[in-house]
């Protein structure tokens, strides 16, 4: 005969498996559930509670880890850590897809951060430099764009702060950089940048780092460089004179010859930049613009205009630095955008002839 408690003992141990095996069950039938049934279902019967939106910036060259700390530190999660946020993140697979941007999503727990990554894309700009862009036109870039997170378009006065602010450039650059807008503006090099916020702070400093990473190393500590504000304003000139690429070196040789010989440069851009400067449009400059009073207008003013007049492109920029060494003191341009060169003023004289009866 069996004792009572031999008779409990086995009863207790098929609790326990029958206990365990449930165990087993719901935790196979849950990933079953979760990995099986699409995700879409999923939030229609587990929907994450409402809260309050947020928008979390995630800046470019974050890890997982650095992206969930992002969450914790701009409010987002409503309890919770970023460690445990970075957990869920790595159990859902989502850790090495978090990309920059604007991320708008609602304040939850970290499971329910989650899974909203999952799901939600981030928002990011394109902002464009286009070469030969001076002051004003650069600030149409931001009166043209709705944010939808930001209320009002960045105005003229806030992109003249960003250029003038020494924190939006690259520490070694602030003890070449030269004061004022429009001298500042050359530095950004024209270029389509991704950004995550579409202000003026953060297109002048992914500009002007690009600057400093494509020249920095080039040019300062130079000597024949060491006047990197007339650089600009050369280079600025040449992005306004020449069409062609492969005659920027030239133009940029010529402005220098007539510098060494103290000649006018009577350059039209510095005469069309100079009635910009009063609010007057002018496509193509007849002899009466030439007498505006201004120190842009190199047809009376000796030397080089006080600022750049524009943003040089890369090209521009390289002619600036490496101008060709030539015989020439005069150009005009022809049809086809290209120019004809002269050494002499009676053979320019010809030449400007031959340009037009082209």
């Amino acid at each position: 005969m069996r004792s009572p408690k031999n008779k409990s003992g086995k009863i207790q141990w098929l609790w326990i498996l029958i206990l365990t095996a449930f165990s087993i069950g719901v935790a196979v039938g849950g990933a079953v559930f979760y990995f099986k049934v699409p995700f879409e279902l999923w939030n229609k019967w587990m929907p994450i509670p409402h809260g309050e939106m947020k928008v979390v910036v995630i800046k470019p060259g974050l890890s997982a880890r650095q992206c969930a700390q992002a969450f914790f530190e701009q409010g987002a999660l409503t309890t919770g850590s970023a460690t445990e946020l970075a957990r869920w993140m790595s159990w859902l697979k989502i850790d090495r897809k978090i990309r920059s941007g604007q991320y708008r999503v609602r304040r939850s727990d970290p499971w329910n951060m989650a899974r909203q990554l999952m799901t939600v894309q981030p928002v990011s700009w394109s902002l464009t430099i286009i070469p030969g862009m001076d002051v004003f036109s650069l600030r149409d870039i931001f009166e043209r764009h709705e944010n939808p997170i930001l209320p009002q378009p960045a105005s003229g006065d806030a992109l003249r702060k960003a250029i003038l602010d020494d924190k939006n450039y690259p520490e070694p650059m602030l003890a070449y950089l030269p004061d004022g807008e429009e001298k500042r503006a050359a530095f950004l090099l024209p270029e389509t940048y991704f950004v995550v916020r579409e202000t003026p702070e953060e297109l002048v400093r992914v500009a002007s780092h690009t600057w400093w990473d494509t020249y920095g190393g080039r040019l300062f500590g130079d000597a024949a460089s060491s006047n990197i504000g007339d650089t600009a304003t050369i280079a600025s000139m040449v992005q306004r004179e020449a069409l062609r690429d492969d005659e920027r070196a030239i133009i940029a040789g010529v402005i220098l010859n007539r510098i060494k010989k103290n000649m006018l440069l009577q350059i039209d851009a510095t005469v069309i930049y100079a009635w910009r400067l009063k609010g007057r449009t002018v496509t193509r400059v007849l002899y009466s613009d030439l007498e505006i009073d201004s120190p842009y207008n190199t047809y009376i003013k000796p030397g080089l205009p006080p600022a750049p007049i524009c943003i040089p492109s890369k090209e521009s920029w390289e002619a600036a630095i490496a101008p060709q060494e030539t015989p020439y003191y005069y150009y005009v341009a022809r049809k086809n955008g290209y120019h004809y060169f002269a050494e002499s003023y009676e053979e320019h004289r010809r030449n400007i002839k031959k340009a037009r009866t082209e």
